[in-house]
């Protein structure tokens, strides 16, 4: 238990996915404009990588690195990205069509970012990350909740910042893109000072 604990502190906050590692930058800019959106963006990575990582784990342990496999010297390992990002993309498109049903508002909000999580290297990241440390199914999962949540967390943050900073007079330079990097740069230094924590 305690394992799984420091495995969800670690991959939330001390590396979190976006401030520490650096993966997702796209949807964490481009969808952080309103809290409401960058909330419903967070709650759909969180879905998609919490199942993915199960799927992933799944068929890696199962498939790809089947001892029975193995043990006749077939090593199916090499195929992990190809077959993680099917899963990944057939994940998407189901959260898609749910959005689209049930949140019709929320689906349109998210416009094009929502197939863009497809291409999310965060997701495919964590699904290759439980592969690297070795991680069993259940750790996996965790990991992969622990890191997803640490995404909204960082970009429901990032949201409420950009809300504030539109009614803030802001110098010509600075508008625009380049007070949301300094945001974001000056959002990653404060996630630095959780490093060495575990």
């Amino acid at each position: 238990m305690k394992e799984l604990i420091l495995i969800a502190v670690g991959s939330a906050i001390v590396n979190n996915v976006v401030l520490s590692q650096f993966l997702g930058i796209c949807p964490f800019l481009g969808v952080s404009k309103k809290t409401e959106t960058a909330a419903g963006m967070g709650g759909a990575v969180v879905f998609v990588i919490t199942i993915s990582s199960f799927v992933t784990g799944l068929i890696y342990k199962y498939i790809l690195a089947n001892e029975y496999l193995l043990s006749k010297g077939i090593d199916l390992t090499y195929l992990q990205t190809i077959v993680f990002i099917l899963v990944i993309a057939a994940l998407v498109q189901f959260v898609e069509m749910f959005l689209k049903k049930s949140m019709p508002a929320l689906y349109k909000s998210l416009g094009v970012y929502l197939p863009l999580i497809t291409t999310n290297c965060a997701v495919l990241g964590v699904a290759l990350t439980n592969v690297t440390k070795e991680y069993n199914i259940l750790q996996g999962v965790v990991n992969g909740f622990a890191t997803a949540f640490g995404f909204l967390i960082a970009i429901v943050i990032m949201a409420g910042l950009r809300e504030k900073i539109e009614y803030n007079d802001i110098p010509k330079p600075f508008q625009g893109t380049a007070i949301v990097l300094i945001t974001a740069c000056l959002m990653s230094i404060a996630f630095m000072g959780f490093s060495g924590m575990i």
